[in-house]
């Protein structure tokens, strides 16, 4: 690796240079900030050895402008006076590890080899990104209709500050997308974003997901558990449909929001936290309220800034750029030479009201380019469902169709007009959970 040594002890670093020599380093010396800044702004360097008395100056007062002129430089402090304040105020402005004078060859060696394990993890990190991102496609936010442009402008702008945000929108319109997009914009991007899918677990299962518990606390409960806050730590929480969380748990995701405190289950030990909370939901909150399903003072906290996601059939003139998007990630995915749609599936997809939104295209998209036996998508390669849209394909009672085809229609047709899932149920005499199993099976 190429090292800088910053030390104003001249014996002190010909004897450290020799020993990181003969490690088979490169090493650069440096007697005072002035010389470890001209170095850094015209060199590549890997690690600095940054010793915290350079003379009248201070080291650790160094070490910001170091991190400044090379963001990825792994700085370790070097001291004779090492104290236990001064190696966690070293750390605390981002040194990379702690050094007491005297060290030995050996101690070198084991902080370097951390470093280059630290650089192998970064660099597979980036990989397994790189491999995600080569087989989902890339969250395109771009957009021509005016309410998606003033949805996203207003996320964006609130992304850089830690405002807890609540996105809104019907299952499928982008909400965990957008989620990932303001994280990413955020000052905690560098640290993780993790997600809670509130509607998944039993009061107790998600309160165990969510804040952790010990060894002991319920049945089965065999170790302790950090949770999902502790993950969060330094990033971001995302609660995914946080209209269903349970209303037992609501107090304590308030007392989360006000305080950033929590306890896990079975402890009595109170923790702090350093997160930033995003929340989404397809529900009506304030008729979630009104009928005592959710708190009202929850509401207020999550709702500092309420961004709404509007459907894709309010989004007419995004229907083409996006499935042309799709069609040629899924072509490039699957090595197909799919290069467009007939006009009639064109006519079909742009008729189509997309209650299933963003996802029910991308799935469509994914189905025709697989079955596409040439270069353009037909009608017949994309869902029933979609070329119902057009008049002279329409379903009729008594007609040659089966049961299926109608019953997929009717409930497509009923959720396209209705604003929320608990109203097209009860039109449709089903369960919430009937209506996803069907809502999954159809692709919608």
């Amino acid at each position: 690796m190429n090292l800088l040594l910053i030390d104003d002890d001249a014996s002190l670093r010909k004897t450290i240079r020799l020993t990181l020599e003969a490690m088979n380093h490169r090493v650069t010396e440096a007697a005072d900030s002035v010389q470890a800044e001209e170095l850094l702004g015209t060199g590549i360097y890997d690690v600095a050895f940054l010793d915290l008395r350079l003379g009248r100056e201070k080291g650790i007062d160094l070490l910001p402008a170091l991190l400044r002129l090379a963001p990825g430089l792994a700085v370790i402090v070097i001291t004779a006076y090492a104290t236990i304040d001064i190696a966690v105020e070293a750390m605390r402005r981002g040194a990379f590890d702690f050094l007491p004078k005297p060290f030995t060859p050996d101690e070198l060696r084991i902080v370097l080899d951390r470093v280059v394990r630290l650089r192998r993890l970064q660099s597979h990190v980036e990989a397994l990104e790189e491999q995600v991102r080569s087989v989902v496609p890339e969250a395109d936010l771009q957009t021509q209709d005016a309410s998606m442009r003033q949805a996203l402008d207003m996320a964006f702008r609130a992304a850089s500050t830690d405002a807890t945000i609540l996105l809104r929108g019907e299952s499928g319109t982008g909400k965990g997308v957008l989620a990932r997009a303001i994280h990413a914009r955020s000052a905690r991007a560098s640290g993780p974003l993790i997600t809670v899918n509130c509607p998944s677990l039993s009061h107790e299962l998600l309160e165990s997901e969510l804040f952790g518990h010990v060894r002991g606390a319920f049945t089965g409960a065999v170790k302790d558990t950090f949770g999902k806050v502790a993950a969060a730590e330094g990033g971001t929480l995302f609660l995914d449909e946080i209209g269903d969380l349970p209303l037992a748990l609501q107090p304590k995701l308030l007392r989360l929001l006000q305080e950033r405190r929590y306890e896990r289950v079975g402890e009595t030990r109170t923790r702090a936290c350093d997160i930033r909370i995003l929340a989404a939901t397809n529900r009506d909150l304030q008729s979630a309220v009104a009928t005592g399903a959710f708190r009202e003072d929850l509401l207020y906290r999550l709702n500092v800034i309420e961004v709404f996601l509007p459907p894709l059939r309010e989004r007419r003139k995004d229907v083409r750029p996006l499935a042309e998007h799709l069609l040629q990630f899924f072509a490039r995915q699957g090595g197909k030479p799919v290069t467009g749609f007939t006009d009639e599936a064109w006519t079909a997809m742009l008729r189509y009201p997309w209650p299933g939104n963003l996802r029910e295209l991308r799935n469509a998209i994914e189905r025709a380019v697989i079955l596409a036996a040439g270069p353009v998508v037909g009608l017949s390669e994309l869902p029933a469902q979609i070329g119902a849209a057009l008049p002279h394909n329409a379903l009729e009672l008594g007609g040659a169709v089966t049961l299926e085809q109608l019953e997929c229609e009717h409930i497509r047709r009923v959720l396209a007009r209705t604003s929320t899932l608990e109203e097209a149920t009860q039109i449709l005499g089903i369960d919430p959970s009937t209506l996803y199993r069907k809502r999954k099976r159809y692709g919608f």
